[in-house]
């Protein structure tokens, strides 16, 4: 019994440590304190947020490792400028899709065309017969979702998709920096396929990828990945649910 006893403070303290880094986090990416600005001191914010000295210090070197707090003896806790915080980390991702959803969209659409085409057009020259059959996969599952009312679960094979282009390309820090965005897919993927027939259209771009892949043909893959990155960025821009649109 003790041992349980134990274990569930474990797991009560956990949830409260990422509750109070996820609040102050998301007060940063907000803007409640501008670089260079001290938190308040370590009592009264504690007391504010309602935990003890120790879930508020936890929270704080989490943010530290995420690039966005920075501690000292004599100055005290201080946020850094968002040059300097970890943008691929997936609690800033998050934090920024609530704070600042545009920037996170544009941000997103240039990371994709600096480094979509390249992962096409190294799978088209490194993929083997798994690479391709995960691509194919990837695509049955968008077609699928796309057919099913309401279109549930095709952000999700979407995402899935990109994923298995960039392990497809053979290089390990592709793969990884995929995993690392998809929360920034995800947001860019939920807005572009809002519009009537948005998703219908992005089918036949996804199927000349996979083909082109399929065929050792890294120009046309290359083309083909461009392309779909440049009709989401159609689709978001007449998106009903672009930022500034009241959703």
């Amino acid at each position: 019994m003790a041992s349980r006893g134990r274990a569930e403070i474990v797991v009560h303290f956990l949830t409260l440590y990422q509750r109070v880094t996820d609040e102050l986090g998301r007060r940063i990416v907000g803007g409640a304190w501008q670089p260079g600005e001290a938190l308040p001191v370590e009592d009264a914010l504690a007391a504010e947020i309602g935990v003890s000295r120790g879930v508020l210090r936890e929270a704080v070197k989490a943010l530290v490792a995420k690039g966005m707090l920075r501690v000292r003896p004599r100055t005290g806790t201080r946020v850094l400028p968002a040059e300097q915080w970890n943008h691929l980390d997936r609690d800033v991702l998050r934090w920024k899709q609530a704070g600042d959803a545009a920037a996170l969209l544009r941000d997103t659409g240039e990371l994709r065309r600096i480094v979509e085409p390249e992962a096409a057009r190294l799978a088209a020259e490194r993929a083997g017969p798994e690479e391709i059959r995960v691509l194919y996969d990837a695509l049955a599952a968008m077609e699928a979702a796309a057919a099913k009312p309401g279109r549930r679960g095709y952000v999700e094979a979407d995402i899935a998709f990109h994923g298995a282009l960039f392990d497809a390309s053979g290089n390990r820090l592709l793969g990884s920096l995929g995993r690392a965005v998809d929360i920034a897919l995800e947001h860019s993927f939920v807005v572009s396929t809002q519009t009537a027939g948005a998703v219908e259209a992005s089918l036949p771009g996804h199927r000349a990828l996979v083909r082109a892949v399929e065929a050792r043909d890294p120009a046309a893959a290359s083309a083909a990945a461009l392309a779909i990155i440049e009709a989401a960025e159609q689709e978001i821009a007449r998106s009903p649910g672009r930022p500034g649109d009241g959703v």
